[in-house]
């Protein structure tokens, strides 16, 4: 009994802890850390890191994939999110965009991986071919995966060429292994 009064008091403090409870009103601005497709016209892929929302932000991160073509006016985003599997859409999705770079919803994110010019045009194709190859694009499991971490790693995986090293934190990335 003691040890689930435990368990319980811990998880009361770690949420009670977060700094933005509310996914509606946290950010998700810009970073202003992708290079602008109005300035920069060279092809660009970049992996971006940014903690969990809320409490699992302590302990894991949320990872996406960005590419941008040679004089492409805007990003392909590529990105898997389990709410969308909750509401019977599949959890891989992408969207087009100037601000691939956007706070994911209130926590900054960082690069894991930025090539540009002719190396990044001649992966781009890759990376889409990848994509379309994901073998989770429906499923989305917080643990052991696959998840948000496994999408990037698995493109990694399949585009050796990229030389991916994700975060530690990454949590599922030794999903897409199996």
């Amino acid at each position: 009994m003691t040890k689930y009064l435990g368990l319980l008091l811990v998880s009361v403090l770690l949420s009670a802890c977060s700094s933005n409870d509310d996914w509606r009103t946290a950010s998700r601005e810009p970073a202003g850390i992708a290079p602008s497709p109005e300035e920069q016209k060279d092809a660009v892929i970049e992996f971006y890191a940014a903690d969990a929302f809320s409490w699992r932000g302590w302990f894991a991160v949320h990872t996406w994939v960005a590419t941008k073509e040679k004089n492409a006016p805007e990003y392909t985003v590529y990105e898997v999110v389990g709410w969308r599997v909750e509401r019977g859409l599949p959890a891989l999705y992408e969207y087009q965009t100037a601000t691939p770079d956007r706070y994911w919803f209130g926590a900054k994110p960082e690069k894991v991986l930025s090539i540009t010019g002719e190396k990044a045009e001649s992966l781009i194709p890759h990376i889409h071919a990848a994509v379309t190859r994901y073998p989770w694009a429906n499923e989305y499991t917080v643990f052991p995966g696959p998840n948000s971490n496994t999408f990037p790693t698995w493109v990694g995986l399949q585009v050796p060429e990229l030389d991916l090293d994700m975060p530690f934190s990454a949590i599922g990335s030794g999903y897409a292994d199996n």
